[in-house]
């Protein structure tokens, strides 16, 4: 079993770009000192269990010393102890000036609560970061040379998301945060706090920030991710054994099933698929460990195997006014894909209705057009709860025959095949020869396109 997310060695050297006066506390230090910080914090931890690097998967996790069972406390950190926007000591700073900090990803106030924190020596999380790994040796695809991307990426999706990471990542430090740190010289310096440190630390809070769930939120806003000590040195795969449980005062880390001693306590961060694991977390879990892989079917890929499919240019007319009828119900969309997963459809109100108007004859397009109320009509036909692979191999054959030809386009677009990927994942000398980035992006690729082959044999 391989850890979701990469663990990396902590610096002795301390943190990157010179930000913080060299650290002479080895390792084993640090995690003392640690755990005597969390208890000064106020968080409490069960005597069963340790953080250690012996036994666990990836650098540091936690271990079972005793037997657990389910439903048991592992840990309880005060919300008190948690690094935010709410917590760091320039919140009052943030809260004052928080209209000029908005952005669409809404972590600009967190990201600037990291640069402060994480560069003052002062601070009171400084036994904290001491813990953090090497930001130099981040290795999301993020950092990844653009061409190294799209050899071992394309079609997977990921070049495209990081593309628009990045770019969002430049327009908020440039137009929010420079000018924001312009107007504190006080707390921030440009030339130490830089694009690059912000950078890696929008990839340190991808991977290991957490995101208070939207039953548990206590506002009508949506709450920012928060760095959360102890939880975020758990290692995290599918198959886990414990969760995260939010209450008004504190976090509490439990048990989900028994856990015998000497195992490692695996965390989840919810349903992710390997694409997602390696743009968030930087590397992915082997075939087939990861039950929640998927692989996505671009919509406007749908909307080219329909025009495909066109006979002439009255067809191929209805086809684009179908498809507006559809982006019109906000069903589809440029940037949004179908979410096929290893037994079911993730997407299923989208899928449904978009093959069931384009398969329409002309005749029963032209009479939901007319008929009033035919968005709820059409959104009630589809509010199925599943949709499973047994229930696409039940397609009427003019859906299958649709989704067959978009399954078909989508594995063009990679740059190797499932015979040529499935060859080197058998092989162990082959494989091995692999580096880290190449073996992530090999199990990505090959869970997609397993996925998508075995739903071209459901719609054949």
């Amino acid at each position: 079993m391989e850890a979701k997310r990469q663990k990396l060695s902590p610096s002795v050297d301390g943190p990157v770009d010179g930000t913080q006066e060299p650290s002479s506390v080895d390792i084993s230090d640090a995690l003392t000192q640690f755990l005597d910080w969390c208890k000064e914090m106020g968080m409490k931890m069960n005597p069963k269990v340790c953080i250690c690097r012996e036994g666990t998967v990836s650098d540091y996790g936690m271990l079972a010393q005793g037997n657990l069972s389910a439903g048991e406390l592992l840990f309880l950190v005060p919300r008190s102890a948690l690094l935010s926007q709410y917590t760091t000591s320039i919140s009052s700073v943030l809260q004052k000036e928080k209209s000029s900090l908005a952005s669409d990803s809404g972590w600009v106030p967190l990201l600037l609560s990291l640069l402060y924190e994480y560069t003052n020596s002062a601070s009171r999380w400084k036994p904290y970061f001491a813990l953090w790994p090497d930001l130099k040796g981040l290795d999301h695809p993020m950092f990844w040379p653009e061409q190294e991307r799209k050899r071992l990426l394309q079609g997977t999706g990921v070049p495209e998301v990081v593309k628009r990471d990045l770019e969002n990542m430049q327009v908020e430090y440039f137009t929010i945060v420079t000018p924001f740190m312009r107007n504190h010289p006080d707390l921030f310096q440009p030339e130490r706090h830089t694009a690059e440190l912000y950078k890696k630390l929008v990839a340190f809070v991808m991977a290991y920030s957490f995101q208070e769930p939207e039953e548990e939120q206590r506002t009508k806003h949506p709450i920012p991710p928060m760095m959360v000590p102890v939880a975020d040195t758990l290692n995290h795969v599918a198959d886990h054994n414990a969760h995260l449980e939010f209450s008004t005062n504190y976090l509490r880390m439990v048990t989900t099933r028994k856990i015998t001693k000497g195992q490692e306590i695996f965390n989840t961060y919810g349903q992710m698929a390997n694409w997602q694991l390696l743009h968030m977390y930087g590397f992915a879990e082997p075939y087939p460990s990861n039950t929640n892989d998927a692989a996505d079917i671009q919509m406007e890929t749908m909307r080219t195997a329909a025009m495909q499919g066109a006979k002439g240019q009255m067809e191929s007319a209805r086809i684009a006014d179908m498809w507006n009828f559809l982006c019109h119900m906000e069903m589809v969309g440029e940037e949004g894909a179908f979410v096929i997963g290893q037994e079911e459809v993730l997407t299923v109100e989208e899928l449904t209705v978009t093959l069931k108007v384009m398969c329409f004859s002309e005749e029963e397009y032209n009479n939901y057009k007319e008929n009033r109320g035919w968005e709820e009509d059409m959104v009630g036909d589809a509010a199925t709860n599943t949709l499973t692979n047994a229930d696409i191999a039940k397609f009427k054959d003019s859906w299958k025959k649709l989704l067959h030809a978009s399954a078909q386009l989508t594995l063009q677009a990679y740059t190797s095949d499932l015979t040529t990927d499935y060859a080197i994942i058998n092989d162990a000398q082959a494989y091995a020869k692999l580096n880290s980035r190449e073996r992530h992006a090999l199990q990505v690729r090959y869970g997609q396109k397993k996925i998508l082959h075995h739903l071209l044999e459901l719609t054949s």
